[in-house]
């Protein structure tokens, strides 16, 4: 009978669900988004909502990393989201976005804000970030920033300035590294710059 009881208590009606608390402050996610997708999976009460479920569905929204889910007695769900921080788009259009771990994933911008292009073989966006890094520390000396870093197919790095000009790389080698490369462009950038036949080449 007591392990009946037991059973049966958190199937009454007895502790319903009343809020859906978001521990976080989002950007991103708007919260009739959440709403929306949780609006659904809300069934039974504070014992039976499938709270694995809860953090699947939370998982599916575009600007959404990570999701975690608690239940907050007596009647609480707790929400807790990591959003993606786009650094850089990817590819041709502009609903690919690259994350600060180098995560491709797809989402709409809510604001205009101009991002590096980034692009390069499919499991490459990880190791293209780093490169956009590296090539614009190199690069700020002569105040133009690469705005579009491109790894071909045949692996050859490409740069494109925000002044237009393209530096094209090549690809990596052991005697001659492409950073030694890009370095060697910048150590003659003053003189190039001052080319009476303008842009450098």
């Amino acid at each position: 009978l007591v392990a009946a009881v037991i059973w049966g208590v958190p199937r009454w009606h007895l502790y319903p669900l009343n809020e859906v608390r978001v521990a976080d402050e989002l950007h991103e996610v708007r919260r009739a988004e959440i709403e929306e997708v949780l609006g659904g999976l809300l069934h039974g009460n504070f014992f039976t909502v499938n709270i694995d479920a809860l953090r699947q569905a939370l998982e599916q929204l575009p600007w959404v990393r990570r999701a975690e889910v608690w239940r907050r007695w007596p009647s609480q769900v707790e929400v807790r989201i990591e959003e993606h921080q786009a650094v850089a788009s990817w590819g041709d259009g502009d609903d690919r976005l690259v994350n600060t771990y180098g995560e491709v994933f797809a989402a709409k911008r809510s604001r205009e804000t101009r991002l590096p292009k980034l692009s390069g073989p499919a499991g490459t966006s990880a190791e293209v970030l780093l490169r956009h890094e590296e090539f614009s520390k190199i690069l700020r000396p002569t105040g133009h920033l690469p705005v579009q870093v491109v790894l071909s197919p045949r692996q050859a790095w490409v740069l494109k300035l925000e002044d237009g000009l393209l530096i094209e790389l090549g690809r990596e080698q052991a005697k001659a590294p492409v950073r030694t490369r890009l370095q060697r462009f910048v150590d003659h950038y003053p003189t190039l710059s001052a080319s009476p036949y303008g842009q450098p080449i």
